[in-house]
């Protein structure tokens, strides 16, 4: 593989990222309803909050890197913003507290998101674009494999009974947690490096660009449109988890399920990210979508553990085929120093429809029954593929070398 330097060091850092957030995700929502005897209430205020936010601050911190012309430093400080607050979590007494370190986790995302984004299309080729997303994808998806067993590790180590956490037990995860956050920090801040841009990029650079969609032509607008439609489809992955326990998946084997659903993305994300550099991007989102919405229908029907529990680890192939692609496409579409305010708008288009999707999701479990919940998302899904081949075009707006 033969992709530039400054990719596998943006990689390397979202795997050491990932990899100290997954350790401490998967017990936070038993350390606030276990330990600080928080509500259900109170965990869904804390992540809608925290989430929200984050996605606000994508759209204005890829903005303010166009404007700028310089993205490392927004990169740096939001992964440093998140390293320094997950180990509060170990001095955390009340949700309060939780929620104030993770709207800094959160809000450091938000910074550094847009700005990563550009960095890795400004650095790929154009003829590797979808290939420098889909390895970004498969080390940061290889990163949520390693820290959960990592986070299960420590706590066998740390705890007098895994079974049953103290609080002490927590305090030392979440400290131990802070490590690998750290190396990414470090990582990033010597190993990342901004671009250096050409004479004749630096005097004939364009006027900075305005925080609006207007300066945007319709095929891109029309690509965000057709996403947020396609996310009010997919809905939290907790849906799933809730078809396979209903299904008879035991809750010991759950975290082997969702960690066998990261390998099958990692690999996915690989051969997704390849191909999309030799077949038209648009076309291959639109089968991972339509790939999705028949994971969605098996779903619908599937009633034996072992339907559910492969219908769960395959559904990671629709992210191969979609999340450096769809990255890789927003870089086609617009022209270089607009990509940051673009990596931002592809980002709020995403996030703010998530929440509505899972409450849509749950209403309808609630009133109709999980099969039709699942079958009416997938007929979603479907709808915004085929709008997407129809009226998207294809066309490569960047000035490329």
């Amino acid at each position: 593989m033969t992709l530039p330097r400054n990719i596998f060091a943006i990689s390397f850092v979202s795997l050491l990222n990932d990899a100290s957030s997954e350790i401490i995700y998967p017990f936070l929502p038993l350390f606030l309803a276990l330990t600080l005897g928080a509500s259900p209430a109170a965990i869904g205020i804390i992540e809608g909050t925290a989430e929200s936010v984050s996605s606000f601050l994508k759209l204005f911190a890829g903005y303010w890197s166009d404007r700028r012309g310089r993205r490392k430093g927004l990169v740096v400080f939001g992964y440093a913003l998140a390293s320094f607050a997950r180990p509060l979590l170990a001095f955390a007494t009340t949700w309060q507290h939780v929620l104030a370190i993770r709207l800094s986790d959160r809000i450091g995302k938000g910074i550094r998101s847009a700005p990563r984004d550009a960095m890795i299309a400004d650095a790929a080729p154009f003829e590797q674009r979808g290939l420098a997303f889909g390895f970004h994808r498969a080390m940061d998806h290889t990163g949520a494999v390693i820290g959960p067993l990592l986070g299960w590790a420590i706590l066998w180590w740390v705890a007098t009974n895994a079974n049953a956490p103290t609080a002490a037990d927590y305090t030392k995860v979440f400290l131990l947690a802070s490590v690998p956050a750290l190396a990414a920090v470090l990582v990033a801040a010597f190993a990342v490096r901004e671009p250096r841009k050409t004479e004749a990029e630096r005097t004939e650079l364009p006027a900075p660009p305005k925080l609006s969609l207007r300066g945007f032509d319709t095929n891109f607008r029309r690509f965000l449109l057709i996403l947020a439609l396609f996310t009010l489809s997919n809905s939290s992955d907790a849906f799933l988890i809730l078809r396979a326990q209903e299904s008879g998946v035991r809750a010991s084997h759950i975290p082997l399920l969702w960690a066998a659903l990261h390998v099958c993305k990692v690999v996915s994300s690989l051969v997704g990210g390849g191909f999309s550099d030799r077949f038209e991007r648009r076309r291959m989102i639109a089968f991972g979508w339509m790939f999705y919405a028949l994971v969605y229908a098996g779903f619908a029907y599937a009633t034996s553990t072992l339907t559910v529990s492969l219908l769960f680890i395959i559904y990671g192939v629709y992210f191969g085929l979609t999340e450096g692609t769809e990255k890789a496409l927003v870089a086609d579409l617009v022209p270089a120093e607009k990509r940051g305010t673009a990596y931002g708008l592809y980002n709020l288009a995403f996030s703010v429809t998530v929440l509505p999707a899972s409450v849509l999701m749950g209403q309808m479990w609630k009133h109709y029954g999980a099969q039709t919940a699942f079958l009416v998302s997938a007929a979603v899904g479907t709808i915004a593929a085929v709008m997407l081949l129809t009226l998207v075009s294809s066309k490569n707006n960047a000035v490329e070398a």
